[in-house]
């Protein structure tokens, strides 16, 4: 089935014209991400060259995609937004709020006992808007995306982080909060700042135990988890065309761990083959008609180095396999020096986990080369010394492996076969004894190892791999295990050495399913009535925030410093918060409480400057809300890396937070910010965080004449009343302060649409 064709053949048809013009305006050969990106401008053809990394440029994307977790609150705010339907199309994906514990069948069911009042206004809210929804236990978005909507050239942005996955085939995708969702799907332009480029050239063949998420997880390792951000990564050369389509995919999910704006590789067979594959041949079709604007330009990738901003060359034939890890996902080590490095660091060296699947890697090559080590462990006598868990990313690689045979080869291994749904990547794992937090590793395809993320457990060491890898390392039970070089003993008492993975790109007997869980919108949604009840504790229908009285904003107070990661995750905790993902008041009660107290050293525990005393993070920021008083954040570098959660914004914002003050942003977390009507600022000399003071009182005393490219300057009044200026800068431009002066950009449509 071929979704949105219509809209596809509309892309490529003015594909041509757009890109003449974008040449024209450039006057030098075009990078394939510049196509794209040149392609969808708001205003049609190019007339002028964007400045990387410093214009605003007004996009027009194709579609949107939501999952279950962030649609609500998306969905909630395009309520307000006065349309009768969305303006592109648009899909949500019910993949987050189902717990990974006993098995697929128990677990679904358990998820919709407890879910059914978010499902269900889900389900009808995407009912009356004209969006497409897909049923708990259909997939993960990312996963589903690629299969049935993903298209070469084209654009989309999505309220996930990982939306960058469909860069696989060839797209500009782009993680973003709600906000940005409600932007598009109201028809309005969407902004971005124009990104850099940083090219990255493959050369030779993956082989023997090395693969696509081998080339993600040396790329971060060389650029870091802040070495990406406002950047598009653009993958070319041989290795990459010798790639197939869903490894492509991986590598792009796993930009969003390097902070990059999205990631995107050239169309080429290995797409043609997948869309083919997923029944996708008319989109082919018209792809190949205009196949030379789906790539860079030649003379581009003849000379990257004249074209991109970074140059990253990596040799396939030479790449070793990598594990990433712990607590951040930026940490590579090859697997050659691994034992060395958990040795000298004090990892603990037994496994007791080895997870499979997520967005990242729940393909059919990927589970395919998982089950080809697993097939040797169970015919050679092998017996798994860790336990097995695997989410298939959506229910046609469910039913399609199943028919295949590789489900029945990890049961034999004891496997747990997970709903397909997130599960543990993002903390739905009612894992058992986590409760006891005891050091522990576990090993994983996912694409995220932040501390606590998997399980809760603030001391499991989790690291991140490749699926193929996971099983050889999962049935050794020992991270110190080298499966190119190293043996294991079997029930003989045998030494095994494991071959190397094989496996399939595309299943050979074709993909099948009976049901892939695809809910088609009403034709007409204009009868349908979205009921939230008052007292829910799941969902609440939002009330607008206030809008800016235009003065200088004085007397607030710190309500915490936050010291070293402070991700999306210690802002706005996943798992069990994700229940309230719909309702903000409830789901403001885990503001924070992941955060690092600069002061005292602790988590969730700040002072309270009204009473002297100290207590919880979400607590005191009400505490100074009642009393009329504004607070200040304070943070490190990266502020808000991870997850494009946009609750980590209005958490803020709705306890009364006014500004956010750090040395640097992740891209996502600052534009939620500014969304959201906050100041988001940061520090002009960097060393002026270390002259914030616990007690402080910070007077922001030129707010008034808040304007673009002018710093704003912030009075520090000490306890012992000494006090201080320092200066804070801001990317802000004149639509992002008219969105600060409304209280935020969704105020700023409803008026549009009120006209």
């Amino acid at each position: 089935m071929v979704f949105d064709l219509d809209m596809i053949k509309k892309v490529y048809a003015q594909f041509p014209e757009r890109i003449e013009a974008a040449r024209k305006a450039v006057g030098r050969p075009l990078t394939l991400t510049e196509k794209i990106l040149y392609g969808h401008l708001w205003d049609g053809n190019a007339t002028q060259e964007f400045e990387r990394g410093n214009a605003y440029v007004d996009f027009a994307p194709d579609r949107v995609a939501m999952q279950d977790a962030t649609a609500q609150m998306a969905l909630l705010q395009f309520m307000q937004a006065g349309r009768k339907q969305v303006a592109v199309p648009s899909t949500v994906h019910a993949d987050h709020l189902i717990q990974a514990k006993i098995g697929a069948s128990v677990d679904l069911q358990d998820s919709l006992n407890k879910n059914n009042e978010v499902f269900n206004f889900l389900s009808s809210i995407s009912n009356k808007y004209g969006i497409g929804f897909w049923k708990p236990g259909a997939g993960i978005i990312h996963q589903v995306v690629l299969e049935n909507y993903a298209f070469p050239g084209g654009m989309m942005i999505g309220t996930d982080s990982h939306t960058v996955n469909a860069g696989g085939l060839g797209m500009i995708a782009i993680g973003v909060g709600g906000a940005d969702a409600v932007d598009v799907m109201a028809g309005m332009p969407w902004e971005l700042k124009f990104p850099k480029l940083i090219g990255v050239k493959l050369t030779g063949k993956l082989n023997g135990w090395t693969s696509a998420k081998d080339v993600i997880l040396k790329v971060a390792d060389i650029l870091t988890v802040k070495g990406g951000t406002g950047a598009v990564v653009e993958y070319f050369g041989e290795g990459a065309i010798n790639m197939s389509c869903t490894g492509k995919g991986t590598i792009c999910n796993m930009g969003a761990e390097i902070g990059a704006t999205t990631s995107t590789f050239g169309y080429d067979d290995s797409m043609r083959r997948f869309l083919n594959a997923t029944g996708r041949a008319d989109v082919v079709a018209e792809a190949d008609k205009i196949a030379d604007h789906l790539t860079g330009d030649s003379e581009v990738y003849a000379d990257p180095e004249t074209y991109f901003d970074q140059l990253i060359e990596i040799n396939l034939s030479e790449l070793e396999p990598h594990v990433n890890g712990p607590f951040t996902p930026d940490r590579g080590t090859p697997i050659s020096k691994l034992k060395a490095e958990a040795e000298a660091n004090g990892w603990p060296m037994k496994i007791e986990w080895g997870l499979i699947g997520s967005c990242t890697n729940s393909s059919y090559e990927d589970i395919s080369r998982a089950a080809s080590i697993a097939e040797q462990a169970v015919n050679r006598g092998l017996t798994p010394k860790a336990e097995f868990g695997i989410n298939p990313g959506s229910e046609q690689i469910r039913y399609t492996i199943a028919r295949d045979g590789f489900i029945g080869t990890f049961e034999k291994l004891g496997t747990k076969i997970f709903t397909n749904a997130c599960g543990p990547c993002i903390g739905q794992w009612d894992r058992a004894g986590a409760e006891k937090q005891e050091k522990n590793t576990i090993i994983h395809s996912f694409n995220r190892n932040f501390s606590k993320r998997a399980d809760g457990n603030p001391n499991t060491h989790a690291f991140v791999t490749s699926p193929e890898m996971v099983a050889a390392l999962a049935i050794a039970g020992d991270l110190g295990f080298n499966p190119l070089t190293d043996t294991l003993t079997n029930d003989k008492g045998e030494q095994i050495k494991l071959e190397a993975p094989t496996g399939w790109e595309l299943p050979p007997k074709g993909f099948a399913v009976e049901d892939a869980g695809f809910q088609a919108p009403a034709a007409d949604g204009s009868g349908i009535e979205i009921t939230v009840a008052p007292d829910s504790s799941r969902l609440q229908l939002l009330e607008p925030f206030s809008a800016w009285d235009g003065k200088n904003l004085m007397g607030a107070k710190l309500l915490i410093k936050a010291e070293g990661k402070c991700t999306t995750d210690h802002i706005s905790m996943a798992g069990p918060w994700l229940r309230y993902r719909g309702h903000l008041d409830n789901i403001s009660n885990n503001m924070l409480i992941g955060a690092v107290n600069f002061y005292n050293k602790e988590t969730n525990k700040v002072k309270n400057q009204l009473t002297n005393e100290y207590g919880e993070v979400p607590a005191v920021a009400r505490a100074y809300k009642a009393a009329g008083v504004a607070s200040v954040v304070i943070g490190d570098h990266n502020y808000g890396e991870g997850s494009s959660r946009e609750h980590a914004a209005m958490e803020p914002r709705h306890l009364g937070v006014k500004a956010v003050i750090v040395k640097s942003f992740a891209r996502i977390h600052e534009t939620n910010l500014k969304k959201q009507g906050m100041l988001g600022l940061t520090f002009a000399i960097e060393s002026d965080y270390d002259k914030i003071k616990e007690g402080d009182t910070l007077n922001f005393v030129d707010l008034a004449d808040f304007a673009p490219n002018k710093q704003l300057t912030l009075e520090l009044v000490h306890e012992d009343g000494v006090k201080e200026n320092i200066m804070l800068n801001h990317t802000y431009n004149a639509q992002q302060i008219d969105w600060y002066k409304a209280g935020s950009a969704l105020n700023l449509i409803k008026l549009e649409n009120a006209k």
